[in-house]
């Protein structure tokens, strides 16, 4: 897969989550924690790419499950409007493909309307 599929099937998995979020009433420009979830093939992948992730601040990121499944975890606080979401989400599988690892996608809470 190139990285133009990756992106491409990246955006039709976010709209999908967005229209989902959409029926349950979500705000989508409240700001709130976003967690991305990186999917790592070693220990030593997920450290470095927590690494990149944290030394940059594009994120906090942490390590999981390093001796299971390892995988980062990538918290941003952001709004989830389409523009930005995608943006973010697009970038985060960018570094996966830059990196070995597999983007398996985000998720939030719902900041409904009250």
């Amino acid at each position: 897969m190139t990285v133009i599929d990756t992106l491409i099937e990246t955006a039709v998995a976010d709209t999908d989550l967005l229209r989902k979020l959409d029926s349950q009433g979500d705000r989508f420009g409240v700001p709130r924690d976003v967690e991305f979830l990186l999917r790592a093939p070693s220990a030593e992948k997920a450290t470095t790419v927590a690494s990149f992730i944290n030394d940059y601040q594009y994120g906090v990121a942490t390590t999981q499950d390093l001796d299971d499944s390892p995988s980062v975890l990538v918290v941003i606080h952001m709004p989830i409007e389409q523009n930005a979401i995608q943006s973010v989400s697009g970038f985060m599988a960018c570094v996966c493909e830059l990196f070995g690892l597999e983007y398996d996608g985000w998720g939030c809470v719902v900041q409904a309307h009250p």
